[in-house]
């Protein structure tokens, strides 16, 4: 009985998850990406506090595919110029002080890589709160 009420919770967050992914602007997105981020180096951090270091190899594995496979993989270049050029190298330096965190068990840079990804989110989230002027649209980076 309570494993089927497990899955139904489990059901029930992946249906809403979806629909939050669903329903969103490309702008909401990114915010996802770096939500999604950010708990899973939190979960990493835990992990290591834990020594659980299962539960570690696959949070800070989570961490860097959204990191590499979704917020890499969003910028674009040509309309983004420098301000793309720059966060595809921060997101390459935030990979490589993930696998260091993950090949030393050690939180220190996993700490350094959420302070970025919240910085940059918050960042993100103020852009998509102010209002733009027709003529100065945000474009996609």
């Amino acid at each position: 009985m309570y494993a089927n009420v497990s899955h139904s919770a489990q059901a029930y967050t992946h249906v809403g998850l979806e629909t939050n992914i669903l329903g969103a602007s490309p702008h909401r997105l990114i915010v996802l990406l770096y939500e999604g981020a950010e708990l899973s180096i939190r979960m990493a951090i835990k992990h290591i506090d834990d020594g659980d270091l299962m539960k570690k190899s696959a949070a800070i594995t989570k961490a860097c595919s959204i990191v590499h496979d979704g917020l890499r993989a969003a910028l674009d270049p040509a309309q983004g110029g420098e301000v793309a050029r720059q966060l595809d190298a921060l997101y390459d330096y935030m990979n490589k002080r993930l696998m260091l965190a993950h090949l030393r068990n050690d939180t220190a840079p996993l700490e350094e890589v959420l302070g970025l990804l919240r910085e940059l989110r918050e960042a993100w989230q103020h852009i998509g709160t102010t209002p733009h002027p027709a003529h100065l649209q945000p474009v996609a980076v």
